[in-house]
């Protein structure tokens, strides 16, 4: 009887703990990750991820703006973002906003971008012309190539596979064979199709969330489709390495429970010997 009613009593405080604190708990995650075909030029390469913004009354203009001061503070070379920047809507506070924040990430080399399948939810051209005026490249289906000396590094993308975007055939058909390749997919169950075309040496998603919340020994309850096989951390698919971030923005319900919003940074090792 003690212990059910010590259950009862404790699921406010869950509830409160689930709703005010960990969603404003952001993690970062560090990974250090050796791609054999990046070559020695871009040994030491810093890469910062951000996924699922899900921009709306709760993460405003003021909580993703300290997002991205953390962000800047990473010194990246280059910053991704993974889809859903939106949920179902975007008013035009929601807009302004988000224009706002993401005009204001200092990468030394580019920002590069997706959708997710929440973002085919509001007008997509107004989307995307937020991404131009915030000189972010949107490279679904497409790839964006950066060079030092005579060394490249590809970041390629592909749409979302819930929205039917997504065109992994477009991609192969004009990526050049030669160089380390990055994928930004939105959906990480996406991965064994791309890990199959022995392409990609790292596949970069979100789109789960990491469940938000997740229960002692049962895990995560809810999974979206397409996120259920890789629902968050660091996988090895053939030779591809796949991580999952669990985003910083939250869905329906808005509460997360031993699952804390994620920043991620890789820094990209070569194993290549620089001659």
């Amino acid at each position: 009887m003690e212990i059910l009613l010590l259950g009862v009593l404790s699921l406010p405080l869950a509830w409160g703990y689930a709703r005010y604190i960990e969603p404003e708990w952001v993690q970062t995650t560090r990974l250090t990750l050796t791609l054999p075909r990046l070559a020695p030029e871009f040994d030491g390469y810093r890469l910062v991820q951000l996924s699922d913004l899900h921009i709306d009354s709760w993460l405003g203009g003021e909580r993703l703006g300290k997002i991205v001061a953390r962000v800047n503070a990473e010194q990246p070379d280059a910053i991704v973002i993974t889809g859903d920047f939106v949920t179902r809507r975007m008013m035009p506070q929601h807009a302004d906003h988000l224009l706002d924040a993401l005009s204001q990430l200092q990468p030394k080399d580019a920002t590069l971008a997706v959708f997710g399948n929440h973002d085919y939810k509001v007008n997509i051209d107004r989307l995307n012309h937020i991404l131009l005026q915030s000189r972010i490249f949107n490279i679904g289906n497409h790839f964006h190539t950066l060079r030092r000396g005579g060394a490249v590094l590809h970041f390629a993308g592909v749409d979302s596979k819930s929205r039917r975007k997504y065109r992994l055939d477009m991609l192969m058909k004009n990526l050049p064979d030669e160089g380390a390749a990055i994928l930004l997919a939105h959906e990480p169950d996406t991965a064994d199709e791309n890990a199959a075309t022995d392409r990609f040496d790292l596949q970069i998603s979100g789109h789960t969330h990491g469940g938000q919340v997740r229960l002692p020994l049962l895990g995560a309850p809810k999974l979206p489709r397409y996120g259920r096989k890789y629902p968050g951390g660091l996988y090895a698919i053939r030779n591809m390495l796949l991580y999952t971030n669990r985003g910083v923005g939250m869905g329906r319900p808005p509460l997360r429970f031993n699952c804390r919003p994620e920043i991620t940074v890789y820094t990209l090792c070569s194993d290549q010997k620089r001659p």
